[in-house]
Formats: C-alpha cells, structure tokens, sequence
C-alpha cells in the first residue's frame, strides 16, 4: 500500500480505519478490547479473574515538564478503562545538543512523577540520535482492572459527567512554551495561574472514585472535548445531548481564546475526565467526586439518536504553537 499525505499530529479516525485497524495481527480471545476509535487503552484477559490494560502514548508539543507529563498521559489511559497504573517502559531518543543531561533530567522526572504514583518504570530504551531536533519520548503502561468499562454498555439515558475544566494540558503547555502568545493577551498572573494548570494533568483520583460506577470513562485528549465526545459517540452509536452552558471552560481560557481565535473545546484536555453514568447511579457518582474535592460537571445525556458516523478531531494547539 503507497500512501502519501500531509497531515501532522494524531491520524484522523477515517485514515486509523484504513491504515491501521485493518493490520492487528493474529485475533486472541483473550484480548477483550482492541484498537478502536474512542478506547483509551486495550484490555486483556487474565488469569485469577484479573484483567490487564494496555496503553502507548509519546509526548508531542511540550518541552518542559515532558517527563511528568509522560507518566500522567499514560497513566490516565490506564485509569479511564478502570485499571490501577503499575508499570511504565519508557523509550527516548535525544538530539547531541541537548545529550546526556537532558534525558537524565527527564528521567529524573518521570521517576518523580512514578513514585508519587505507585508505578515502576519496568524499562526502556534511551538513546542519543543527531536524526532528530527535539526529544522523542514515548510510554507504554501496563496496570490491573477488576472490570471491563465497555462502550456497549452505554445507553440512552446515561448522564454524562466532565471533571475539572477543559483546556487543562493546551493551556498549561501554551503557558510554559509559548509565554509571550499568551501575554499578549494575559496578565502575568493569568499566565502563571495557566502554567500551575500543568499540575491538574492526572485523573486518577477521579477515576479511581468512578471505577466501579461508570460503564464508560474517556481522556479527551488530542482534539479535546469536542474530539473525545465525538469518539465515544463513534463507539457507542448514539448522539449525546449537550447542555453548553453547563460545559466547564475557566475564564482565563475563554479570554484567550476570544484574543487568539481558537475554540477551548477543541484543546488538548488531558486532567479532565468524561465519565458516562447511568442515571440510577448518578446521585453517588456526584456524591464520590464531591468527597475527592475534584470540581466536575453534569453535562450531557446519552439520547436515542443514532450516531451519524462523522468523527471529527481538531486540534488547536499545534497551529498556537507554531504562530
């Protein structure tokens, strides 16, 4: 198969389907979630009732702070498939310039970021490589579930719970990365409270609380919000209804991006959780988030309306980054 394209960032679903779902190897039935639009990780059968999850995600478009960020993107796919974090493999290859310690202060944080987590780094890969002008980093994690939270589960009438505020990880890398975009339309301290967001990034506490209440939990992350509503709507097969004015968007993030013109919902949004709830259970979901102290929001239901098969993932942080 010849193809050539022009995309940048994580491929579209349309173009996953064609080029990448097709090729998974030799089907197992132990594994019990695969490759799909919309899955956070995989899940695996194993032995003693257990079942392991899988995910892999690199780090793309942040500099500071890419080794914490690295264990927590990993760790709340672990987490948003109901799986307790356990172990990391690591791979990084870094450019001559930046060498040795770079990637020792990278691993500096991840180790960091993994002991106040619970989770082992098991292994890896480091290497320094004049092929590249930035740091490659990538994770694969492994953890633990007592459940499977599948899409199939999710019904008309499930509630749909969003944690934090959106825009969290866009806004925290603007605020680290590009610092003079944002104070062009910014105070100092808006910038600075933006750039603390970086510290929001995990969602363990909150899916640790739903785990065993939600059918479904998702990480909206590239393509934010709006990207992650529109996946799970492409797995599940039925519209949600939104009330918009319930959405979780802090003031800081609307005022840049009326100034800058891009759309909030549409942000890379790792730290904010979306956790479908039946409605029969969704007065104790509230009641657990409440006691955890993290801030959430009732912001949909699942209707009755089929889903009309557009999936559509826009990312706006990369055309910010590059201004």
């Amino acid at each position: 198969m010849t193809l050539s394209c022009e995309l940048s960032g994580k491929l579209p679903p349309e173009m996953l389907k064609k080029c990448v779902f097709p090729f998974t190897g030799c089907p197992r039935e132990d594994l019990v979630v695969g490759p799909s639009v919309g899955e956070d990780a995989a899940v695996i059968r194993w032995p003693q009732g257990k079942y392991l999850v899988f995910t892999s995600d690199p780090i793309v478009g942040a500099s500071k702070g890419a080794g914490k960020l690295l264990v927590r993107v990993n760790a709340n796919d672990v987490a948003s498939k109901g799986g307790e974090p356990m172990f990391l493999g690591v791979t990084m290859i870094v450019p001559p310039p930046l060498g040795l310690s770079l990637a020792s202060e990278l691993m500096e944080e991840i180790h960091r970021e993994c002991c106040a987590m619970g989770i082992a780094v098991a292994g890896g890969h480091t290497e320094i490589n004049d092929r590249y002008d930035s740091p490659v980093l990538m994770g694969a994690m492994i953890g633990s579930a007592d459940r499977v939270l599948r899409a199939s589960d999710v019904r008309p009438g499930h509630r749909l719970i969003v944690t934090k505020h959106l825009g969290i990880e866009g806004m925290s890398i603007l605020a680290q990365d590009r610092r003079d975009l944002l104070l062009s339309c910014l105070s100092e301290e808006e910038v600075r409270r933006a750039a603390s967001w970086g510290d929001l990034t995990s969602v363990l506490p909150e899916a640790m609380a739903l785990r065993d209440l939600a059918d479904f939990m998702h990480d909206p992350t590239e393509g934010g919000f709006l990207g992650g509503l529109s996946e799970v709507e492409s797995l599940v097969g039925l519209k949600v209804q939104l009330d918009r004015s319930k959405l979780p968007v802090d003031s800081i993030t609307v005022k840049a991006s009326s100034a800058l013109g891009f759309d909030p919902l549409c942000l890379i949004s790792s730290g904010s959780l979306m956790a479908f709830v039946s409605d029969e259970r969704i007065e104790e979901a509230q009641e657990r988030l409440s006691r955890t102290g993290c801030p959430f929001a009732v912001v949909g239901t699942v209707s009755d309306e089929p889903f009309d098969g557009v999936v559509s993932v826009k990312e706006e942080l990369w055309g910010l980054l590059k201004r």
